[in-house]
């Protein structure tokens, strides 16, 4: 859910950039993002070796998820 909130958020970031606002190492936010497009809720764009990751606007999972975020934060 964090790393969805942050998306939600800023919109797009890469893998350290998610990893320092969490304060967690490189390889389990890696991880957690691999599940999460796996799922269909968050993708990727490559530049070179960076990937950005964003919320996957089209997935009726990821819209679920904003629509509980927004709720959960009021």
């Amino acid at each position: 859910m964090k790393i969805l909130k942050i998306l939600s958020e800023v919109g797009e970031l890469n893998i350290s950039g998610i990893a320092r606002r969490l304060d967690v190492n490189y390889g389990t936010t890696n991880k957690h993002l691999k599940i999460l497009e796996n799922e269909g809720i968050v993708q990727h764009k490559r530049f070179g070796r960076i990937r950005i990751y964003r919320l996957n606007e089209h997935s009726s999972k990821t819209k679920a998820i904003q629509n509980l975020l927004e709720v959960w934060e009021q």
